[in-house]
């Protein structure tokens, strides 16, 4: 469906004003599946400026207006208590950068342009609410994706995500024997693949297959009669490879047990010639900044909008990345508020 509004109030949110809304989304916890209430107040900020808005069937928060681009970073934070203070012109608390920082810059920059805004949840575990978005929604002309980039930083590129979990199950038997079991054909078989996988040292981690195991389970049955194993993993994707030949490599070391894929996810490598990806760098220059281009080893929502919409596409935001999920994550408010600058600014150019 069409989600450009007929017409969208322009209000002006001021710097206290957008530092007073950062530092409210901070300290209403929203970890992964538990955002409604910083949804509300943040639909709640749209409405007392004169803007449509719903929270929609998955907790997303929808504000149509112009669709000459679409503005939208994700509620939700990993778990972890942080003492939200502000202290030095620098606020701390959780999901101060990954990504109120930039949601909040991309909710004020939308509301003082009038262009599309949306807020979604689940990035941190499934992009369930960015799914979501793209299959009920029309493509905008233009996407930016909020996450920690700097405020003269604009990420173009981004790894993809494959998930699985294999599963092998042996006879039972005494310790002693030699017989490999469900255990061992699974660590076997994990082996097999980081091998297919090495590591090169001369080429950049961004260009490369990295594994990880993120999850085992295994042991004798309750019943005493096999072994059972269970062993969840994650491979990321660069942009010179796709999801289905690495999955492919990955089946092909199977020799005992089996593996369900059940997340994946493309790579993403945008063009630094696109128009949205030209008015960042003009912006940036604009408020005294060099622009950098960035890749990031990781996964976002913007792998799911690239993936869905033939736009141009980048993401970005205040913050240091490094700081993503850390226990000493916080944000510099003077870069917040860069961030909006260069925000408006992008919004402005592209609505021209």
């Amino acid at each position: 469906m069409s989600e450009q509004a007929t017409a969208a109030s322009t209000a002006t949110v001021d710097t206290a004003e957008a530092r007073e809304l950062l530092i409210d989304l901070v300290s209403i916890p929203s970890p992964s599946g538990e955002e409604r209430g910083c949804a509300e107040h943040l639909a709640s900020f749209f409405t007392a400026n004169d803007r449509e808005v719903w929270i929609d069937d998955v907790g997303n928060v929808r504000a149509p207006a112009e669709d000459d681009v679409l503005y939208t970073s994700h509620i939700d934070t990993v778990p972890g208590d942080i003492p939200v203070r502000v202290a030095e012109d620098t606020l701390w608390g959780r999901g101060s950068v990954d990504a109120k920082g930039p949601l909040v810059a991309l909710a004020v920059a939308a509301v003082n342009t009038g262009v599309s805004f949306a807020g979604v949840v689940g990035e941190e575990v499934d992009s369930g609410g960015a799914h979501h978005l793209v299959s009920n929604r029309d493509a905008p002309a233009a996407v930016v994706n909020g996450e920690p980039s700097g405020w003269d930083g604009i990420t173009l590129g981004y790894r993809g995500l494959l998930g699985g979990t294999y599963v092998s199950t042996s006879e039972s038997g005494h310790t002693s024997r030699p017989d490999r079991n469900a255990i061992q054909h699974a660590m076997d078989w994990w082996s097999r693949v980081e091998d297919a996988f090495e590591r090169d040292e001369w080429e950049s981690v961004f260009e490369q297959v990295t594994t990880k195991p993120i999850g085992f389970d295994g042991g004798t049955a309750a019943d005493g009669l096999s072994v059972e194993a269970t062993l969840d993993v994650q491979l990321r994707v660069p942009p010179s490879l796709t999801t289905d030949a690495v999955r492919e490599i990955a089946d092909g070391e199977l020799e005992h047990g089996t593996v369900t894929w059940w997340d994946d996810i493309p790579p993403v490598m945008a063009s630094p010639r696109t128009p949205l990806a030209r008015a960042f760098r003009v912006a940036i220059r604009a408020l005294d900044g060099d622009p950098r281009l960035v890749r990031k080893t990781g996964t976002s929502d913007m792998n799911v909008y690239a993936d869905a919409w033939d736009v141009p596409v980048v993401t970005y935001g205040p913050g240091d990345s490094g700081l993503d999920h850390t226990p000493d994550e916080h944000l510099d408010l003077g870069d917040f508020d860069r961030a909006i600058g260069v925000l408006e600014r992008v919004a402005t150019d592209l609505r021209e």
